[in-house]
């Protein structure tokens, strides 16, 4: 995006109105590589903003649902067990425990979990849209506080959703924008 308006000529062709308040603030964000912060009501349009920006940007969405309780692992990725099992039950008279335990804990017995793959994403990323990050518990926000500058994305402080009219999008009401 090179200006203000044609971010706002791009999202409205993907079907979101802006106004120009939050437009700036996006269009900041992009510019200095921020997270954006988006409050609001549920339904004045924060999910629906990160999904429009994503097909503008052709950039894949990631969008991680916090709740109380939400774990660090479960953000950033996750062993899956149960092939880890299978693999060292069929290895278990062909190789040593140790070769067991090394094949076991590769790339590809790994869930890859929203934050693990925005990080992982080459340039020039993804948008991450962090729905709820106030509903997770302290040592998560503390960790996401930690990173802003190594993900961008699109984050969403109370509920989510949008009202939408055929395929268009408007809201008297558009989420509140401040670069973190």
């Amino acid at each position: 995006m090179t200006s203000i308006d044609s971010l706002i000529a791009a999202l409205q062709a993907e079907g979101y109105e802006p106004d120009r308040r939050l437009a700036t603030a996006v269009f900041l964000a992009l510019k200095l590589q921020r997270p954006l912060l988006l409050e609001g009501e549920p339904g004045v349009g924060k999910t629906e903003l990160a999904k429009a920006l994503a097909r503008v940007l052709q950039r894949s969405l990631l969008r991680l649902q916090c709740y109380d309780g939400l774990e660090l692992r479960e953000a950033l990725y996750e062993w899956n067990y149960a092939a880890q099992m299978l693999h060292m039950r069929a290895a278990q008279d062909r190789a040593a425990a140790a070769d067991i335990e090394r094949e076991v804990y590769q790339s590809q017995y790994l869930i890859r979990r929203p934050l693990l793959q925005a990080l992982e994403t080459p340039a020039p990323g993804a948008v991450l849209l962090i729905d709820e990050v106030d509903r997770a518990d302290e040592p998560f926000e503390a960790f996401f506080a930690g990173i802003p500058g190594r993900i961008p994305g699109l984050h969403s402080r109370v509920g989510h959703g949008a009202r939408q009219s055929a395929a268009r999008h408007h809201s008297h009401q558009q989420p509140h924008a401040r670069p973190q």
